[in-house]
Formats: C-alpha cells, sequence, structure tokens
C-alpha cells in the first residue's frame, strides 16, 4: 500500500469511528420510543376519561399507572373534590393530563334550574383554575344526564359537553377484565367513560395501553371545537 493511499484510508477509519461514537452516544441518551409517537397512531385517537376525581385514596395510582404505561387522559374532577384535594388536581396536569369540569357536588342537572345549574359549573371552575391556574375547557355532566338547559349554560361558560361512545362501567363493579374488553371496543375519534376510585380500573391500565398499541390506537386529547379524541396538541 503506497504512503498516500494509507494516510487517505487512516483518515476514513477515524471519520466512520467518529461516526459510529456519535449513533452510539445518541442512542444511549435518547431511551425507549416515546409512546404515541406518529407511527403508533396510525389508526387514530381515543379518549380515556376518568370522572369523579381526585381522591386521596386512588388518584396518585391511578396517575402512576397511566403514566408508566404511556397514556394520557382526561380527567372530569368533581369541584368539591377540587377544592379540597388541590395538590392532586396540580398532580393530574403535571402528569400530563387535561382538567374537565363534572359538576360542583355531582347532581342530577336535569332537575335544577339555570341558575343552579350555573353555580355548580362555576365553582368547579373556579376550583380547578385555583388549583393550576388554568380553567377547564371541557365539561361532562354526572350521569350523562344533559338538556337544552344544560348544554347551555354550558356554553355560556364556554365549556363543551363531551358524553362517551363506550361505558367502562367500572361504576357498576365491572371486573378488570371486562374493562379491558369494554376498551377494546373503541375506535377512532371515541371516547370511553372510566373513574377515579376503582382498583380494577387501575389494574386495566396496562391491558388497555397494550391493546391500543396492537392496535394502532393512541391516547389522545378532546377537542373542545368537536368533543372528539384527536391528537394532543
Amino acid at each position: 500500500m503506497s504512503e498516500n493511499i494509507a494516510r487517505r484510508y487512516a483518515r476514513a477509519v477515524a471519520v466512520l469511528g467518529a461516526g459510529l461514537a456519535v449513533a452510539a452516544t445518541t442512542a444511549a441518551t435518547a431511551g425507549p420510543a416515546t409512546a404515541g409517537t406518529v407511527a403508533d397512531c396510525a389508526a387514530g385517537y381515543v379518549g380515556l376519561t376518568f370522572d369523579d376525581g381526585p381522591n386521596p385514596s386512588n388518584t396518585t395510582t391511578l396517575l402512576n399507572a397511566l403514566r408508566t404505561n404511556g397514556l394520557r387522559a382526561t380527567m372530569f374532577n368533581i369541584g368539591q373534590n377540587a377544592q379540597n384535594n388541590p395538590a392532586l388536581v396540580r398532580a393530574q396536569r403535571d402528569a400530563g393530563m387535561w382538567v374537565g369540569n363534572h359538576t360542583y357536588t355531582h347532581p342530577h342537572l336535569g332537575q335544577m334550574s339555570d341558575p343552579q345549574i350555573q353555580s355548580e359549573l362555576q365553582r368547579t371552575q373556579q376550583a380547578v383554575q385555583q388549583a393550576t391556574g388554568t380553567a377547564p375547557v371541557l365539561f361532562r355532566p354526572p350521569y350523562g344526564e344533559t338538556n337544552a338547559t344544560v348544554a347551555g349554560v354550558a356554553r355560556r361558560l364556554g365549556l363543551t359537553q363531551v358524553l362517551w361512545d363506550v361505558d367502562s362501567r367500572d361504576w357498576a363493579g365491572a371486573s378488570t377484565a371486562q374493562i379491558v374488553q369494554a376498551a377494546a371496543q373503541l375506535r377512532n375519534g371515541q371516547v370511553i367513560l372510566m373513574h377515579d376510585a376503582y382498583a380494577t380500573t387501575v389494574a386495566a391500565i396496562p391491558q388497555i395501553a397494550a391493546n391500543l398499541r396492537g392496535r394502532g390506537l393512541c391516547a389522545g386529547m378532546i377537542s373542545p371545537s368537536t368533543g372528539r379524541a384527536v391528537a394532543p396538541a
């Protein structure tokens, strides 16, 4: 090998070695792929929602399960629970969840007057804003009970009313397997009803996450424009 060729060969080896070193460093620091990348979401987005929180007995466990499994969700909080547990509302926000309004005392809104409904929603708006600095833009009526008066009050307060397509029935004592089966029905844009308080629901989270991944679906946000699940903004 001539001297000139040997020098060029040595330089090429050095450049290649440096490139491999950079690639190795990048791989080591990048960590695992983030759940919910564009490639993972070919089939679209679904809305995971949890009502009736926050509560000291279960909210932290639920948030840990969601984060561990790379999921984000909308937490429809009862206002008096938010008022009594502001640190848990902030924990929801800090875990990447969206916080919605589920009235202050969880009443049957269809039996209430316009001013009573407005009080229920406004007090919850204030409780969440005091805890996080931001008022909700989404509202879910307790029991899914709504009418023209409820919808009108929500609109006046700038709230989008959100119901659901799939009911997990965790509130009715559904088992973990039944909750997982319910979530398996979700399709692009759809929303599932779950609740903050049940250990069976928390236990279902890893299987729900695995099922969504296997079907090319991701947990998204609920659009204030349409009330449907979309890619996170």
